[in-house]
């Protein structure tokens, strides 16, 4: 039974990233929008001829604010319909549009009662408020999760159903938004009723956990940390941020519930002298944590690893630092000693718990929207100014983290001979993720069948979940692919490990598989091998694999002539960490001032990326190379580039290949860098780059052997 009712957790939990998601984006506009209005902050500056009132600029962060602050005012419908796509298995977009019609007219029958029965005399002030345009009950976000668990349970149970002839049209998916509508009419009505009564009691708690003071900061903070490894972290820190349980504050005029929605009301308001530090408690914590404390780790790690290793961990562990300390995702590193030493990690939540005792202690108060960032507290905590924040206590606080979590961890890892990464047997691979699928195809030949890396990878997945008949449901969160399977014990966790995971863990029959930030393509790749299955021998693909390996692995000196005209650089100053940390190989990235590619050597085409952005080459000696035009080009979906080869076609150096826009690239892409890597170099060879800078087609460029 307690398994069971993790599973459902973790699914709930999951199905609220879809809302939260757009959270970093609103709070960006609004804080990007109510720093550079405020009179005051202007004024101090000396910025009044660029940005006082009535300049162009002025009116455009006007927008900007605008823009931010209605996400924030309508999280609610945001969440009805969120909930509602992350628990529905399929056509969730049917499960949306009926969650928002459901949310609707559960408002409007909650609107009708509260004039039959004269509840705004009797009700609290505050306690009825604007929701979408309807005077109704102040449920918050509460009201939007009812919405979207009710339909989307609705939906799964009918979103099938099969109806009487002479009404069969109304069958299958069209009867959820009817269903829903029926359903939410008696809901509404029954929530006029028993609502009141549950806000009362969540005002209680809320006011319990305020007169807690600092231990409750600290318990608060212990708990979100201790969540993480189950996934439920988002299920315990959201009351907090979007209900009344957070407190409530009158903020313009307007009853605000919830800690999140608080301070972005206040930073919209803009009137504000000091931010609530009642409200910022629930959030400050995390800046020191993931700023300071976690990068300390990663360089007590670093310095713990066996010096032949230092080179390959500094990669791995110093650029997972760099993105706690700038965007505060910190599962890749904190995963990365939870399971190789879970003490480190019980030390690291009571830090965490800490933490957001001393914010509260010198009564930090910035906000966040998504994580504890450097972004994050620059726009809600820099740009506000000390006097609003006193965010200078997140910097001293910090700097005490980064060396008690340094030594600290530098002390344990090498005391107890803890295996992090570096740390390993010399037979083991030094790793925090193995590089994900994505953009990296081998061409495996199988009865005549052409298998990728990405279906060998999902087979693996569907085995190691116990057969696609075994698997329920699934989805992701940021960084782990979320599945409910029939039969737990038909999972086999060292196979999952295999297919590229950092760890799985099993609850019952929720089962999360860590891949790390690419887990939405590996997710995607899934979905679509469960809709089109390929046989495929696991055992068999796997030997072709080291067959390919050492084929490649040929004394021969082969030179590569630059694929397309531009600035040449190593790979390593590739602005992404998949190409730039050498996750799926060795080689140059390509600033192109041309828009036209070539084939570097005599070769086969191995595959062409269905999107068109990526195409694999590999030599008769089985040298295999990846040219991927742009980062984040797959999501162009092919707009913008035209190829002339195809899978199998055999090609001279300088055969024309592709065309691209560069324009559009540019424009559309996150950066038109283009990556020209070798993805199988073997042991015994070498990759060097032959010419740096401003380069044209055809130059040699680099030189393996």
């Amino acid at each position: 039974m307690r398994d069971k009712i993790f599973g459902v957790l973790q699914r709930v939990g999951r199905s609220f990233m879809l809302p939260i998601a757009i959270l970093p984006v609103a709070g960006l506009f609004l804080g990007i929008g109510g720093s550079f209005t405020n009179q005051t902050m202007i004024e101090a500056y000396g910025l009044t001829k660029i940005l006082g009132e009535g300049t162009l600029l002025y009116n455009f962060l006007l927008i900007l604010n605008a823009c931010g602050n209605i996400v924030f005012a309508n999280l609610p419908i945001l969440f009805a319909m969120g909930v509602a796509i992350g628990m529905a298995k399929k056509e969730k977009e049917v499960a949306a549009l009926s969650a928002a019609i459901a949310y609707f007219i559960m408002h409007a029958a909650i609107s009708v009662m509260i004039d039959i029965r004269n509840l705004a005399d009797t009700l609290p002030s505050g306690s009825i408020a604007d929701t979408v345009g309807i005077s109704s009950l102040q449920m918050g976000v509460f009201g939007g999760i009812i919405v979207g668990l009710g339909v989307a349970a609705l939906h799964n149970r009918f979103y099938k159903i099969a109806l009487p002839q002479v009404v069969s049209f109304f069958g299958g998916s069209r009867f959820i938004p009817i269903i829903s509508s029926i359903v939410y009419l008696f809901v509404g009505i029954l929530m006029s009723f028993i609502w009141p009564a549950i806000q009362n009691g969540i005002y209680a708690v809320g006011d319990l956990v305020l007169r807690s003071g600092y231990a409750g900061t600290w318990v608060y903070g212990f708990m979100e940390r201790a969540l993480i490894p189950f996934g439920l972290h988002h299920v315990f820190y959201l009351p907090f941020w979007q209900t009344a349980v957070g407190g409530t504050a009158v903020v313009g005029g307007q009853l605000i519930e919830g800690a999140q929605n608080i301070f972005f009301a206040e930073l919209a308001d803009g009137t504000i002298q000091r931010f609530s530090v009642s409200a910022t408690r629930f959030m400050s914590g995390k800046f020191p944590l993931m700023i300071f404390g976690l990068p300390g780790a990663a360089l007590a790690m670093f310095q713990a690893a066996k010096p032949e290793k230092r080179k390959i961990v500094g990669g791995l562990v110093l650029s997972a630092a760099l993105t706690s300390a700038l965007t505060g995702i910190t599962e890749p590193i904190e995963f990365t000693f939870l399971f190789v030493a879970p003490l480190l990690y019980i030390i690291h939540c009571v830090f965490a718990g800490l933490a957001y005792m001393f914010m509260h202690i010198f009564n930090v108060g910035v906000g966040m929207t998504f994580s504890g960032g450097l972004i994050d507290l620059t726009l809600f905590g820099i740009l506000q100014g000390n006097a609003k924040t006193n965010w200078i206590w997140v910097v001293i606080v910090g700097i005490v983290y980064f060396f008690v979590y340094y030594g600290l961890f530098y002390f344990l890892i090498t005391k107890l001979n803890y295996k992090t990464p570096g740390r390993e047997d010399d037979n083991q691979e030094v790793k925090l993720y193995t590089r994900a699928d994505v953009n990296s195809s081998k061409e495996e030949k199988k009865k005549g069948t052409n298998i990728n890396q990405d279906v060998i990878t999902s087979a693996m997945i569907v085995k190691g979940l116990g057969g696609a008949e075994n698997i329920s449901d699934v989805d992701c969160c940021a960084t782990r692919l979320r599945c409910t399977v029939i039969d737990d014990k038909k999972v086999d966790q060292e196979l999952l490990k295999q297919s590229g995971a950092a760890g799985v863990i099993c609850k019952g029959k929720g089962v999360q598989v860590i891949y790390g930030p690419k887990v939405s393509v590996i997710k995607s790749n899934l979905e679509d091998y469960l809709d089109n299955p390929v046989q495929v021998d696991i055992e068999s693909d796997a030997a072709n694999n080291n067959e390919t390996s050492d084929t490649a692995n040929s004394s021969e000196t082969i030179v590569l002539g630059c694929p397309i005209k531009g600035n040449v650089k190593s790979v390593t100053e590739a602005p992404d960490a998949a190409f730039s940390e050498k996750m799926m190989g060795d080689g140059i990235v390509i600033f192109p001032t041309d828009s036209v590619v070539y084939a570097p050597m005599d070769c086969e085409i191995s595959f062409v990326f269905p999107s068109k952005h990526a195409i694999g080459l590999v030599t008769e000696t089985g040298l295999e190379a990846l040219i991927h035009v742009g980062l984040d080009t797959v999501k162009l979906e092919g707009q913008g580039f035209h190829v002339f080869v195809k899978d199998g076609d055999k090609v001279k150096r300088g055969d024309k290949l592709m065309e691209f826009d560069l324009e559009y690239i540019r424009e559309h892409a996150a950066d038109t860098a283009t990556p020209f890597i070798i993805t199988n170099l073997a042991d015994n060879q070498s990759l060097s780059i032959l010419k740096i800078g401003e380069v044209d087609v055809d130059t040699d460029i680099i030189e393996v052997k």
